[in-house]
């Protein structure tokens, strides 16, 4: 299932009248504007499913992330956006999903040539798996995935922050309550 969205793609941004307008996502990032975005965490009791994105992504490659997080189209809603990449970046079909609240950050992240900005103003979503979980993982897009516990993902990221990507370790760091507040996880926050 190879779904990759090209880095020209024209992703919702706000400009400087602060309406959005529709800008390709590499200029988006080159330019650091402000946008929206969607992040996917799902959950299997005391774990999170996190991806290692894929060696060729324009910025952060190979670097651990949530489970999902995109932009959405033009004139799509945030919670179809969420859906519609859990199937086509792990194949993750019919799991319900909630809103749990939404997030603003601005960090810079590492580029294939250059650095880039993120600025995002984020959807977050929550999911329960259950056993099995089917996943098909786009190569384009995800090169592994593993359950772990919040516990020992605080520590990893600890011990080596520069393998995971900066929204994850914002995340953890300043809105672990609202994500992880009304799950099994929430013993650890």
């Amino acid at each position: 299932m190879v779904v990759m969205e090209p880095i020209d793609l024209p992703i919702p941004a706000w400009g400087p009248d602060g309406a959005l307008q529709p800008v390709g996502k590499l200029a988006v990032h080159r330019q650091g504007l402000r946008h929206p975005a969607v992040s996917v965490f799902v959950l299997r009791g005391s774990e999170i499913l996190i991806q290692q994105r894929a060696a060729g992504k324009y910025h952060t490659p190979g670097l651990w992330a949530n489970t999902c997080c995109t932009h959405p189209n033009w004139g799509e809603a945030a919670s179809d956006c969420a859906v519609r990449r859990l199937g086509q970046e792990l194949g993750i079909t019919g799991l319900a999903l909630r809103h749990v609240g939404q997030v603003e950050y601005r960090a810079e992240v590492p580029g294939g040539r250059e650095p880039l900005i993120e600025h995002e103003v984020v959807e977050v979503f929550v999911g329960e798996a259950g056993w099995p979980l089917d996943l098909e993982l786009d190569p384009d897009e995800v090169q592994a995935v593993r359950w772990v516990s919040l516990d020992a993902l605080r520590a990893e990221i600890a011990a080596k922050p520069e393998a995971f990507t900066p929204w994850l370790r914002i995340y953890l760091e300043r809105h672990a309550p609202m994500i992880f507040r009304a799950s099994e996880i929430a013993g650890s926050v």
